[in-house]
């Protein structure tokens, strides 16, 4: 039996990438121009895989992205809105 949790345990340790972590970004997004644009930029970054949240404000064009680097990168979010027709940039 312990060697069977072992066994398991090691699987789980070597199945998930040492380097995998949840980020958050914020975007700037621009060519927003009325309430119902951050409902198409919102659904574009949620369909990209690793995307685990999306919140877009209309009064500040930003987007903030909580995702899985393991998954996707930030050229993936920022190509997702450009896609959309809403071009951004990472937020500094």
């Amino acid at each position: 039996m312990k060697k069977l949790a072992a066994i398991v345990a090691l699987a789980v340790a070597f199945s998930a990438p040492a380097h995998a972590a949840t980020k958050t970004i914020t975007l700037a997004v621009s060519k927003m121009t009325c309430a119902a644009c951050p409902i198409t930029v919102r659904k574009a970054l949620s369909r990209v895989d690793g995307v685990e949240k999306a919140e877009v404000n209309y009064e500040s064009k930003e987007a903030v992205v909580t995702y899985d680097d393991a998954k996707t990168s930030v050229d993936a979010l920022t190509k997702a809105t450009v896609e959309a027709g809403y071009p951004s940039e990472v937020k500094k």
